[in-house]
């Protein structure tokens, strides 16, 4: 019997080691820091071994497959020793494809891959498709596999969950953007993160379609390198195109999947030039799947947003608070200062990544008037910004960072969390970081 080690007991590692169970393999599962009641109570529904608190590597190293969360980096000695001994390793993604028939949509990008997933989700609900939503959101993927049956997954892709896919194809494939991300993961090698971005075109044919943002110089240079056989269908809100969407300041056109449609940019429910390209590339997505133009209206101006992205927490005292936690990167932060036209109090900081922040220098320069610091290291925001603020103050926790905030604001601004960073000097994750923040909010 082939023997599968699932290495994190996440979301994502619980669900492969359950369908690997289902499909009868010998399955252990092994996570280096402790496993949640919900995670212990399934895997022994399941009868699967597994540990806790460490990786013991006599376990894990007779493996024939090694299925490993995306949280783990490669470089980690167990993994390199995986590598070295020619054991195969890869996604939970790449796993459950395997035992998938279901049509797939992929999204993936450095900015607004969760909001424009969730839009196509939301888009295929309201036509009355049997959907489900999975990848770096909602569900495990490969739990869905194992116990539902949809014949559509919309799935979010993370660079880190591509680099262990090979064989697995999407039929539609979404490239939001690329901007410098996770330079960290990557040898601070930004050629490194474009190949694996472009991971999401592998093993597709001429039969699939590849939805692209043709203002992308980063998309659009890589595309001038490679081949792809998949149908490419560009959106732009700088130049009209043939087929794909565009806008022209005031309307969204778009053409694809044999039909047209057309909607008033202030008709969209998300705004932002940024929610512009996520709208027109859902509406590229609907129109291949073929759904009517007045569904395609309805969730396009009814979509509510997702949480932790530019969601504005309340008004306290004549200033407006917004948690745009998921904003853990540059060009992330760049889009959130952009949308405010208030005087801005910006709180930034967390795990650095590689950070260049000159992109978001004049915008600081032009809006903000104190920077907040919410982590454990903050020298680099120091240094970058000194003199472009009037004010740099650290703090080390959500309840004292908020409470700051209070008092350097005046009635008419805003409170901005959008950190660049990731979170888990302080946090959980960014989710744990927006959730706190928001209930200081609340306290104040």
């Amino acid at each position: 019997m082939k023997r599968i080690v699932v290495l994190g007991g996440g979301e994502s590692g619980m669900g492969a080691a359950v369908l690997a169970k289902i499909k009868g393999f010998e399955v252990f599962l092994s996570d280096k820091g402790t496993l949640g009641e919900e995670v212990r109570k399934t895997l022994r529904d399941y009868d699967i071994p597994f540990e806790e608190g460490g990786h013991t590597p006599e376990k894990i190293l007779n493996a024939d497959e090694v299925i490993k969360s995306p949280g783990i980096p490669e470089t980690v000695p167990l993994v390199a020793e995986l590598y070295r001994r020619e054991i195969s390793v890869i996604s939970e993604i790449e796993f459950a494809g395997r035992y998938d028939t279901a049509k797939k949509i992929c999204i993936t990008g450095s900015n607004g891959k969760t909001t424009t997933t969730s839009l196509i989700y939301y888009m295929l609900c309201n036509a009355g498709l049997n959907v489900g939503l999975g990848g770096n959101i909602g569900k495990s993927y490969a739990m869905q596999v194992a116990t539902e049956q949809h014949d559509i997954y919309v799935l979010e892709l993370s660079s880190f969950q591509l680099d262990g896919m090979y064989d697995f194809k999407a039929d539609i494939a979404v490239l939001l953007n690329i901007t410098p991300d996770h330079l960290d993961r990557y040898g601070y090698v930004m050629q490194n993160y474009i190949n694996s971005k472009f991971r999401i075109t592998r093993n597709m044919s001429r039969e699939d379609c590849f939805i692209f943002c043709s203002d992308d110089e980063i998309t659009v240079n890589e595309l001038n390198k490679i081949v792809i056989q998949a149908k490419k269908l560009p959106f732009s809100q700088n130049t009209a195109v043939d087929e794909g969407a565009w806008s022209d300041g005031s309307q969204m056109h778009v053409n694809a999947g044999g039909s047209t449609y057309d909607m008033m940019l202030e008709e969209l429910s998300i705004k932002g030039r940024h929610n512009i390209y996520n709208s027109m590339a859902a509406a590229i997505t609907g129109k291949i799947m073929q759904i009517d133009n007045d569904s395609i209206r309805h969730s396009l101006s009814s979509f509510q947003g997702v949480e932790h992205r530019m969601e504005k927490v309340m008004s306290v005292g004549g200033v407006l608070y917004i948690n745009d936690s998921k904003g853990t990167n540059v060009n992330s932060t760049w889009y959130a200062l952009e949308s405010i036209n208030t005087p801005i109090i910006l709180i930034l900081g967390g795990t650095d990544k590689g950070n260049d922040y000159t992109p978001i220098a004049d915008l600081v320069r032009e809006k903000v008037r104190h920077i907040v610091c919410l982590g454990v290291d903050n020298k680099k925001i120091h240094d970058f910004f000194e003199g472009m603020v009037d004010s740099i103050t650290d703090t080390l926790s959500a309840e004292e960072c908020v409470r700051k905030c209070a008092e350097l604001a005046v009635p008419g601004d805003t409170v901005l969390l959008s950190p660049c960073c990731a979170s888990f000097d302080l946090f959980k994750n960014y989710e744990d970081r927006g959730r706190q923040f928001k209930e200081a909010v609340r306290r104040l």
